[in-house]
């Protein structure tokens, strides 16, 4: 029988997309990722730079679109997001926050569990092959972990829709609740950013200077996340130290915040969205069970500790490190951003040392 072809509006996106040239998809790119944004901040969403263009990148790339962010660009925006998490820690801060380890490891460990535990059974039960659907829920950096994963036998490509899936779920949804959680006083506005004030230009070239340093080490350490977790460590002590303060001018960080988010949007591919079609729904509910358990336990540790709800729910959010960084730094209220990102690294640190194991245990037991 003789298909009737399809109208020629029925994918308005992706046929111009798919004849474009690269220049021209990066301009459309651009132009969603702007306008995007745009509506976000009238909404007034925290991280819309960040959302914005991964949206946008998510779009362009089920449209057709074929542009990537090439990897040293992403990197240096990685080692932008260290410094700015550098910048926010204080000696009291770290103070605070190993007095009260025993109790924050607790909840890492719980997450961990948690993640391990929907994965196991996704493997047992088939839903994805071999390792695939542990690796794609444990809550450490994106890249990381689907590096790790290819090592031990998982499907990269499987890991990789899981794993920037839950990111995209956990960035938007974590932007809405910083939005529509947080309670202002009456009356409060959030006042004009100045996206071009004055540089220190001093602060300014010894902040790329270690971001570039990041990026180099980062890249040829053999440190997962290294071009993140590098320069916050070194810019936090330089940052406690008194060495330089740490200048990141808003124009910069919102290109940074546009790369991470292209970056993360682009690689939903659909040679991956074909692939993980037929398990999507047990994928989803799976990111949504670990999203409200790790909900449950920012209410307990914001009831044990005294926190605000927001900076618990941040903490304990199963995202990306540098997604998570970027919208506790651009919430309203008072976030604890410093122990937000502590206990994010200290969950990707005990990750790094429990993913190897923990797959090569599940392997045994489903070919069992």
């Amino acid at each position: 029988m003789k298909q009737t072809p399809a109208p020629k509006n029925a994918n308005i996106l992706t046929l111009p997309l798919a004849q474009l040239p690269r220049w021209a998809q990066w301009l459309v790119l651009a132009g969603l990722s702007l306008i995007l944004a745009a509506i976000f901040r009238v909404a007034r969403l925290p991280a819309a730079l960040l959302l914005g263009p991964m949206i946008a990148g998510i779009l362009v790339e089920s449209g057709g679109g074929k542009v990537r962010v090439p990897e040293l660009p992403f990197a240096f925006a990685q080692a932008v997001i260290g410094c700015l998490v550098a910048r926010m820690i204080t000696a009291d801060i770290l103070g605070d926050f190993l007095r009260r380890w025993p109790l924050l490891m607790g909840v890492v460990l719980a997450v961990i569990l948690a993640s391990s535990t929907l994965g196991f059974i996704m493997s047992q039960w088939k839903i994805l092959p071999d390792t695939t659907a542990v690796w794609g829920l444990l809550p450490g950096a994106a890249s990381a972990m689907m590096l790790m994963a290819g090592a031990f036998g998982a499907d990269i490509r499987l890991v990789a829709f899981m794993q920037y899936l839950r990111v995209v779920m956990v960035a938007s949804t974590a932007s809405l609740v910083a939005r529509f959680w947080v309670r202002l006083p009456a009356g409060a506005a959030a006042a004009p950013m100045p996206w071009f004030p004055e540089i220190h230009w001093a602060a300014f070239a010894a902040t790329l200077a270690l971001v570039l340093a990041g990026v180099f080490l980062g890249r040829r350490l053999p440190i997962p996340a290294g071009t993140l977790l590098l320069p916050m460590v070194a810019g936090a002590a330089f940052h406690l130290g008194g060495i330089f303060s740490i200048e990141l001018p808003p124009w910069f960080l919102g290109v940074n915040y546009a790369l991470l988010g292209w970056t993360i949007g682009l690689r939903f591919t659909r040679d991956i969205l074909a692939r993980a079609a037929r398990a999507l729904p047990q994928i989803v509910l799976s990111i949504l069970l670990l999203m409200g358990f790790c909900g449950l336990l920012s209410w307990l540790l914001a009831k044990t500790l005294g926190l605000d709800a927001l900076t618990a729910y941040l903490a304990t959010s199963p995202g990306g490190m540098d997604s998570v960084a970027i919208i506790a730094a651009s919430s309203p209220g008072r976030i604890d951003t410093p122990f937000v990102m502590a206990l994010q690294t200290m969950r990707f640190l005990l990750i790094l040392v429990v993913g190897p194991p923990l797959s090569r245990w599940v392997a045994k037991r489903i070919k069992g």
